[in-house]
């Protein structure tokens, strides 16, 4: 029986019930492909799985193998694949983790082809992210040419993306980070950054905005701050807190939830490959440090995105 490694939790807790385990290598059932991995990236949402924090709507039958993004080559097809073959190489978000091991199994339908222009273990970083900034920017934003968008958040891994694919789609952009993501912020295409660790938003704001994309986490008071920087007839997305501005502001508003969508993370990695996109990983690390990484994470001292490689 061949074994491989993993980073599993037995329980819920703080970033020590993480555990290196050896188990055996899976095999490909009907509409699954095995792939090797190339690298799985870290989520902030993960460590509040790990918690114990999403229990009420994604229970985990424990043990549980972390990771929901994956980067790899496949290496075995089970039955009933097509399109896949022995060596693709390939990027997918796998709603039921598991990609935090040495070899994964997954249904085909959710891979795509990874792209050729940055390193196989970059393209980790990709799938979850952007498929959330993504849905945020165009979906439920319908962020376009001549808008005015806030991104409140930018210098964390979904921000990134937000920030440029809201660029992409022609709008002028305003963006929240500390000091330390200035500089990548601004990078990624924002035409304004604004220091959150030195005031008020709305205090350095030039006017409202047309559409705010939230990415992090607010108090009720922080969340009601931010209605007034929309303009009447305007529009929020919050991919965080929920932000419910009252009814005669005018501002819509909506709490989402990121879906999988192959389709969606296809054209992402064309995007990618022409160079319109780009993939900002701050750190690589071997996935026994997985833990350290979540609890960096839970300190507030991980930008950008971590890859891990197994």
């Amino acid at each position: 029986m061949t074994m491989m490694k993993t980073a599993r939790i037995h329980e819920y807790g703080d970033s020590s019930v993480i555990r290196s385990d050896a188990v055996p290598r899976p095999r490909p059932a009907h509409g699954e492909v095995l792939v090797r991995v190339a690298a799985t990236s870290f989520n902030p949402t993960e460590a509040a799985l790990r918690a114990g924090l999403l229990q009420a709507f994604l229970p985990l039958v424990l043990p549980y193998t972390l990771g929901w993004d994956v980067a790899g080559t496949v290496v075995e097809i089970g039955a009933g694949v097509e399109g896949f073959a022995v060596g693709d190489r390939v990027i997918g978000r796998l709603d039921g983790g598991g990609a935090a091991a040495e070899y994964v199994r997954t249904p085909a339908d959710v891979l795509v082809a990874a792209p050729t222009s940055v390193p196989l273990a970059t393209a980790a970083a990709l799938p979850v992210a952007g498929l959330t900034a993504w849905q945020a920017v165009f979906e439920h934003g319908k962020v376009a040419a001549g808008q005015r968008v806030l991104v409140n958040g930018a210098g964390g891994g979904v921000g990134g993306f937000v920030t440029q694919l809201a660029k992409h789609a022609g709008a002028e952009v305003i963006a929240t980070a500390g000091p330390r993501s200035t500089t990548a912020v601004l990078g990624q295409g924002a035409d304004h950054v604004i220091d959150y660790t030195a005031g008020p938003v709305g205090a350095a704001l030039d006017g409202p905005v047309d559409t705010l994309l939230n990415l992090v986490p607010l108090s009720p008071s922080d969340a009601a701050a931010l209605v007034p920087l929309v303009r009447r007839g305007g529009r929020i997305i919050s991919i965080a807190t929920p932000i419910e501005p009252a009814a005669d502001t005018g501002v819509s508003a909506m709490h989402m939830v990121a879906r999988n969508d192959a389709a969606q993370l296809a054209a992402l990695v064309e995007l990618v490959d022409a160079a319109a996109l780009g993939i900002d990983i701050s750190a690589s690390r071997p996935l026994e440090d997985l833990a350290n990484v979540h609890r960096l994470s839970e300190s507030g001292q991980i930008r950008g995105k971590v890859v891990l490689i197994p």
